[in-house]
């Protein structure tokens, strides 16, 4: 090595090796494609979670407004190819796979009654035929059995698929956002309550290890780790763990001033509390218009308003809580981007039914087979979005760099 490689910092020789971490060979790179790839995730720019639940709300509301089941499954492969790129290892991000499974079952659920319990859309095109359970007259409209045709097992299955859809998305935006750093986002008027679910989510983990723990030291002393008996056994130290674990908690708590709260005039009081109910009432009444048939027209208004005047509840609500909050998460423009791209998806699927609502709802009566739309599926795939703008999650090998021989010690030597 020449005397001016060797005065170079070991981070600057590393940077250009094979096995230098990504954010080091990220600084190489000072033209347009070192400004256009994401950068590493860590605590400073990660992507706020409540930019990936807006993204996930978007492609959910998409799945809401059409049966389609060729524009369902993209949505689905959309929300599965941005999990896959950019979640992280950590323990929520593994839930993405149960909610696959959960949806498959939705699916099998809903033809199963549809096989059985019947459909109330007619068809012609039979496929089996069931043994028939004859019912009272009071049951009118119910049947158990009976003729099975191919456009009940189809509208089941497009009924099913779109509540899938649903819980895939959602199930996208559990494996993507970090449930601590929701919970500390809610505003100041919750955040007791996000307290509440935050030492819920700490303690459930510290009571399934405390109850392993003495279940194996049972074990070893040769004792039964089964049964009444045992269960009463354990339970005592469990629950005698768990009161200590509170009385430390509390105290640390009431030593940092918690409960704290600010005097307001009782004016300020009942305008917090109406704007807070009025605008809940009107975010589900928004909602309800977005989701349903028909109420397109008034639910993007009355969304908009109901959540207009919850925020202004929450924020005078929040004037009342006296509290510091350390390393507050910023949404940045990469996450206006991720939530704007689902809101775009949501938004373009809506206008869709406007001119194509036969392409986004195709008929089972007659029994046709579904087209994919050229401008709809376009929309779907602007969620494809956040697996280029939000930051790359680090890797088991990016966090470590392996040894290269420039790391060996090496022994210095007298001239």
């Amino acid at each position: 090595m020449t005397s001016a490689a060797a005065d170079r910092p070991r981070s600057a020789r590393l940077a250009g090796s094979p096995g230098a971490p990504a954010a080091a060979r990220g600084k190489r790179g000072a033209g347009a494609a070192g400004v256009l790839r994401p950068p590493l995730a860590d605590r400073a720019n990660a992507l706020h979670a409540g930019a990936w639940w807006l993204w996930a709300l978007g492609l959910a509301t998409a799945a809401s407004r059409t049966t389609n089941p060729l524009l369902l499954a993209l949505l689905v492969a959309v929300a599965g190819y941005v999990v896959a790129a950019r979640r992280s290892d950590a323990p929520w991000a593994r839930s993405y796979a149960l909610f696959l499974k959960l949806g498959l079952l939705v699916i099998a659920v809903r033809l199963v009654f549809a096989t059985f319990l019947g459909s109330p859309i007619p068809g012609t095109h039979a496929v089996f035929t069931l043994p028939e359970v004859p019912l009272p007259e009071w049951a009118q409209g119910v049947r158990l059995g009976g003729r099975v045709t191919a456009e009940q097992l189809t509208f089941a299955f497009y009924d099913g698929m779109k509540l899938a859809a649903l819980l895939i998305c959602v199930g996208a935006a559990n494996a993507l956002a970090n449930p601590a750093r929701l919970l500390k986002s809610l505003p100041a008027a919750l955040y007791e309550l996000g307290v509440a679910v935050v030492v819920a989510m700490t303690f459930a983990p510290h009571f399934v290890a405390d109850v392993a723990r003495l279940r194996r030291a049972r074990r070893l002393r040769g004792r039964e780790d089964r049964g009444p008996r045992a269960l009463l056994q354990v339970g005592l130290p469990v629950l005698e763990g768990a009161l200590e674990r509170s009385v430390a908690l509390a105290a640390a708590m009431d030593a940092r001033g918690y409960g704290r709260t600010a005097q307001l005039p009782r004016a300020v009081r009942l305008t917090t509390a109406a704007l807070t109910l009025g605008g809940l009432l009107g975010v589900c009444a928004g909602t309800y218009g977005l989701l349903a048939a028909s109420g397109a027209g008034y639910g993007g208004p009355v969304l908009a308003l109901g959540t207009a005047a919850a925020a202004g509840g929450l924020w005078l609500g929040g004037r009342r809580a006296v509290r510091s909050r350390y390393r507050p998460d910023r949404f940045g423009p990469r996450a206006w981007l991720v939530a704007a791209s689902g809101a775009a998806v949501g938004g373009l699927m809506i206008h869709a039914n406007s001119y194509a609502p036969g392409a986004l709802h195709p008929t089972v009566v007659p029994l046709t087979a579904p087209e994919l739309p050229l401008w709809p599926a376009a929309s779907c795939l602007l969620g494809l979005l956040p697996a280029l703008v939000a930051p790359v999650p680090p890797r088991p090998h990016d966090r470590k760099a392996p040894r290269t021989t420039e790391d060996r010690p090496r022994k210095e030597t007298a001239q």
